[in-house]
């Protein structure tokens, strides 16, 4: 009897042990499966995403087609736009100045000193500047006066600014009278997803909707006694375009590459038709490319793109800007880890709630991931479980994240330099003479390997007898500072 029971336990323990062996093994091939699937879905976006130099030429080709469209009629998709700022700085421009840029939730005031381009140079942010004197203060915007008319707005702006000043200087008096006003991209966005009094997209033309809002700016500098006035409501990157050519005449555009994006350059009077009829035409004139709207049968649209292009706020618009500007790099990324969860656990076998939540991965928080040197990516695994309370991710599933930020980011960059190359080839510059092009933003100057592979999108496209020809260089000033040198342009 006792053998009976004996075999019969040992019988009992291999079978248990067989079964967890045949266990072990069944989740090996799960798992595997689902890690196989994950990089099927990684391979495949990242063929979709691909930007080889053909390809650049492509798009950039097309962007050329519809600058010449756009300056000629309206049949373009871009819908640029030229500022009607009477004159750029040269930088003989000397005295105290003070600028406003208005942003989406806040605005930026900044007092500098401009010394003449060949002034003795101050440090600022690690580089010389003929700049001193140089103060800046963000101020956000309270949500009722960003849903209130634009004339309460400026109210409250004219306020701030003159506190401001009296900070900075003696008495409201301080400085030259001129004041910058400059607008950044995504104040269009934030107005209309409130539904704000205030059209700035449209009004930045000069037209009558334009006036209208000049007008407001400068009652408001009257009624509180601000002894300013603004000449001109300038898109921000009118005002880094400005900044670039007071430090050299070879500075013919310019890029905003932060949350969102624009671009804008210097084109012969004679080539632009669209220009009030009762403004004076200058020789040069800045134009407003709005390059966000570009879009061209040769951008590497995924299925991920198109999901959040139909999700968006604006469908079917702003498709370049999608796939370049810091609002949507990050979000891109989180819809691919989603699917990569909810297809093949990348997660685990329950999907994270958190990352069904649109643009919670923010571009700071997607560069410090794809930039994680450490062995085990400890950054990544900090900002997964700090961003969607992912506490279980694997070495594997982390590495995989770094390298869908790398596709998502390498594509952009890419994208950026292309119309960048399109933009000189525009103006006939890529072969024959030195272009500089001023880019501004927390994109390009916070996000190393984005801004490494824009400057090597541009070298591959024009190689080593032609890639000397075209200077990217981070803007003057930092933050803000473009409306200074709106200000010191202006007569």
């Amino acid at each position: 009897m006792k053998k009976d029971v004996v075999v019969l336990a040992a019988v009992t323990t291999v079978s248990t042990v067989v079964a967890a062996v045949l266990l072990v093994r069944q989740w090996k091939r799960r798992s595997e499966q689902r890690w196989r699937h994950s990089q099927r879905i990684l391979r495949k976006f990242a063929r979709e995403c691909a930007t080889p130099v053909p390809k650049l030429w492509q798009i950039a080709d097309d962007l050329v087609a519809q600058m010449h469209a756009d300056l000629t009629s309206t049949q373009s998709t871009l819908q640029m736009f030229p500022s009607c700022l009477p004159s750029l700085p040269n930088g003989d421009e000397k005295g105290l100045f003070y600028g406003i840029n208005l942003r989406g939730t806040n605005f930026i005031i900044v007092q500098a000193r401009l010394g003449g381009r060949d002034a003795p140079m101050s440090r600022i942010g690690g580089r010389s500047e003929p700049i001193s004197d140089l103060y800046r203060q963000e101020i956000p915007i309270p949500p009722n006066i960003i849903e209130a008319s634009s004339q309460e707005l400026f109210d409250w702006i004219t306020v701030e600014l003159g506190k401001f000043i009296s900070m900075h200087s003696e008495g409201l008096q301080g400085g030259e009278k001129n004041l910058g006003f400059t607008v950044s991209p995504t104040i269009a966005e934030v107005a209309a997803s409130k539904e704000t009094a205030i059209t700035w997209k449209d009004s930045l033309l000069g037209d009558a909707a334009g006036n209208k809002l000049l007008n407001e700016i400068n009652i408001a500098m009257e009624k509180h006694s601000v002894d300013k006035r603004v000449f001109a409501l300038v898109d921000d990157t009118i005002g880094v375009l400005a900044g670039g050519r007071y430090y050299s005449k070879e500075s013919v555009a310019a890029v905003t590459l932060g949350m969102g994006t624009n671009a804008a350059y210097i084109e012969s009077a004679q080539s632009v038709v669209k220009w009030p009829d009762q403004t004076p035409k200058p020789e040069e004139i800045a134009i407003n490319t709005q390059w966000g709207n570009f879009r061209s049968s040769h951008l590497p649209i995924t299925e991920f793109d198109t999901l959040l292009d139909a999700e968006s706020s604006y469908p079917g618009s702003q498709i370049f800007e999608k796939l370049i500007s810091g609002t949507y790099l990050g979000e891109t990324v989180r819809r691919v880890l989603l699917k990569m969860a909810q297809e093949s656990a990348l997660f685990g076998d329950t999907v994270p709630p958190k990352l069904a939540i649109p643009y919670t991965l923010r571009s700071p928080d997607m560069a410090a991931m794809h930039q994680d040197t450490s062995e085990d990516y400890e950054i990544i695994d900090e900002k997964l479980g700090e961003i969607f309370e992912i506490t279980n991710s694997t070495t594997m599933a982390r590495e995989l994240v770094a390298e869908i930020c790398d596709v998502v980011a390498e594509r952009g960059a890419r994208l950026v330099g292309a119309g960048i190359v399109g933009i000189v080839k525009k103006l006939d510059r890529l072969s024959n003479r030195i272009s500089i092009i001023t880019v501004e933003g927390g994109v390009y100057e916070h996000y190393r390997v984005f801004r490494n592979y824009l400057h090597s999108s541009v070298w591959e496209m024009l190689g080593d007898e032609l890639s000397d020809n075209v200077i990217i260089e981070h803007s003057h000033g930092g933050s803000g500072a473009s409306s200074i040198y709106i200000a010191a342009s202006q007569p």
